[in-house]
């Protein structure tokens, strides 16, 4: 049977597929108007909306600030911390009117004047896309009031942030200094880049000598960022790194002994560890909290500060410039002996008073003003026992100033001592020059002589006394004084700091150190020292009183107010053998007796039942 034969309709199928066609022409019409129609929408009636959540929804480079390393003493007590805080965070470039939008959150959370004084002094100082604290340490009930209408206020958030805490207020701050909010003049002399995001830098102390290891490593994170500041995604992070912790040479337990000791009154104490240089202990009194400077100290605040006549914020330890008094003696002495001026032997008989030859000026010593009389027979060892100022009268004046000031200037008074804090005082050794520069004049011979017992215009700092102590503890050996201990770096290794040796005192008979240094051991014995009494320990030491109002006639004090009363100086170390401690002592208006202070201060260091040991973290456990 043949195949059966199908015969196609042309027409019919050409028309199926014109309708087909005509279908898919008028589906695509159609789609292409609703896509057009949306465009148009979007192009022209929502324009504004959608550029405005684009412009708002942003690709940044976040700048993360590392964590500050902290400060312990060196047996690991923590002396300055970080605290976590909630804090009111401003983007500048989030927000269309940033003024506006402040007083309008200053209506649900109390700002201070000092909140946006340091607000807009921040502001000047950081680019406007980086976040700037507005205000910090937010309470409980601020920070709800502000979550229940955050999207109210573009380009504000709440951060966590960290706040530098000092556990022991006013104890340490001469030592540590303190940190405030980084300005525009700050951002000067450090690099820029990498305090982006940071809202603290080193003010005094410590805490700016230190600021380049103290601070760390600012970190990025790239993110998508949302109309009011937050992240939305993380695209990319490079981590900060921490700042190193640094471990000071101070030892908290003598720090807080010795401000004791100081029974609140004006003063500094100034303690060196002979064999290396280390500061184990730097008190200025009075101090003040410098956690009130952390967020930025209130005016009222302030002003107490600044009107208190006891000057809180005054370094006494590194800044202030006394007289020496009667302490310059055994310095004076080994120059004596060491330039043959005089010898252990020689002797002068002191009838309480010199007389410069050629001239009528009378210098008493101490002792007329007691009795009319004077120590007699006197040579070195009794001179320095005993105090004799005429002794001293007579060997300044033979020697000359020049000479005194090239031996006094070699135990490294009139300079600074290089310490590692930014705000030391080089002080002044008596001299013509300086005096024409000072005081505009000529040098006379009883300038030469009041030198001898260190008043003229004779200026040093507590810490220049302590460390020329330590060259006399040393007999010659001369250490850089510090602070830094060690330093732990972000991966947990430890650097130490090393002794770094100075220039040598070297005396052309070194049994001369020996004759000095006998006789400083028999002042607290028999001599002006007396507050010692017996120790278990020997001690080699020197008093002082420095007249700020000289005597009258009758030899009573003019002084009758407490802020002109004399000043008690005292220089120590000990062992006298083997010393483990030097100190100086200055100590205002003579109450209480520096003796008295330092033997308070040695006993807590020396006795063992006295230093109280520390069961902290230290940095020999790592």
């Amino acid at each position: 049977m043949s195949p059966r034969l199908t015969i196609k309709n042309s027409s019919q199928e050409a028309g199926l597929f014109v309708r087909r066609v005509m279908a898919m022409a008028l589906f695509i019409l159609i789609l292409s108007l609703l896509l057009l129609g949306r465009l148009v929408v979007l192009q022209f009636f929502q324009h504004n909306y959608y550029t405005t959540l684009s412009d708002q929804n942003e690709i940044d480079l976040v700048p993360l600030a590392p964590n500050r390393g902290l400060i312990f003493d060196r047996q690991g007590v923590l002396l300055s911390s970080n605290m976590p805080v909630y804090s009111l965070i401003v983007t500048p470039s989030r927000t269309d009117n940033l003024d506006a939008s402040i007083q309008k959150i200053a209506q649900r959370i109390s700002l201070s004047q000092t909140d946006l004084d340091q607000f807009y002094q921040q502001l000047k100082a950081h680019r406007r896309f980086e976040q700037i604290p507005l205000k910090m340490k937010l309470s409980e009930e601020e920070m709800a009031r502000f979550m229940v209408d955050q999207y109210q206020y573009p380009g504000f958030s709440i951060n966590t942030d960290l706040m530098r805490q000092y556990p022991f207020g006013s104890t340490f701050s001469h030592v540590l200094g303190y940190v405030g909010r980084i300005n525009q003049d700050e951002l000067v002399r450090v690099n820029p880049a990498n305090y982006a995001g940071t809202n603290f830098i080193g003010k005094l102390g410590a805490e700016k000598f230190y600021e380049t290891r103290l601070h760390g490593q600012v970190g990025y994170q790239r993110a998508e960022i949302d109309a009011s500041g937050r992240i939305v995604r993380d695209l990319s992070t490079i981590k900060p790194v921490r700042g190193a912790d640094l471990y000071l040479t101070i030892d908290a337990g003598l720090q807080a002994a010795a401000e004791k000791a100081l029974e609140g009154n004006r003063g500094a104490i100034v303690a060196i560890n002979p064999k290396n240089g280390e500061v184990l202990a730097l008190v200025s009194e009075p101090g003040y909290d410098p956690n009130l400077f952390v967020k930025g100290i209130t005016q009222k605040d302030f002003d107490v500060l600044i009107s208190d006549k006891s000057h809180p914020l005054y370094n006494r330890a590194i800044h202030g410039l006394y007289a020496p008094g009667s302490i310059i003696k055994p310095f004076m002495a080994l120059a004596g002996l060491d330039s043959g001026t005089t010898t252990p032997t020689a002797q002068i008989n002191d009838p309480g008073w010199y007389q410069i030859p050629g001239t009528t000026h009378i210098f008493h010593d101490w002792k007329w003003w007691t009795n009319k009389g004077g120590h007699g027979l006197t040579n070195v060892t009794k001179a320095i026992i005993e105090s004799v100022d005429t002794y001293f009268y007579d060997l300044a004046h033979r020697m000359g100033i020049d000479l005194i000031d090239r031996y006094l200037t070699a135990f490294g008074f009139g300079q600074k001592t290089g310490i590692d804090l930014d705000e030391e005082l080089a002080g002044n050794i008596p001299s013509p020059a300086s005096k024409l520069r000072y005081q505009k004049t000529p040098w006379y011979a009883g300038d030469t002589v009041q030198t001898g017992i260190g008043q003229s215009f004779f200026q040093v700092t507590p810490l220049q006394l302590a460390a020329a102590t330590t060259i006399l503890a040393n007999k010659g050996l001369h250490y850089w004084p510090h602070l830094i201990y060690a330093e732990r770096l972000p991966d947990g290794h430890f650097v130490y700091e090393l002794p770094r040796q100075l220039p040598p005192v070297v005396l052309k008979n070194a049994a001369d150190w020996d004759v000095v240094i006998r006789a400083m051991a028999q002042v607290v014995s028999k001599g002006t020292g007396t507050p010692f009494g017996q120790t278990p320990y020997s001690v080699a030491a020197k008093t002082g009183t420095v007249q700020l109002i000289g005597k009258g006639a009758n030899g009573v004090d003019r002084a009758t107010s407490a802020d002109l009363r004399n000043n008690s100086t005292f220089i120590a170390f000990a062992p006298v053998d083997n010393p483990q401690i030097a100190l100086a002592i200055v100590v205002e208006n003579k109450s209480p007796n520096a003796a008295v202070v330092a033997r308070k201060v040695l006993d807590y260091y020396l006795l063992d039942e006295h230093h109280l040991p520390f069961v902290t973290e230290t940095p020999h456990a790592h």
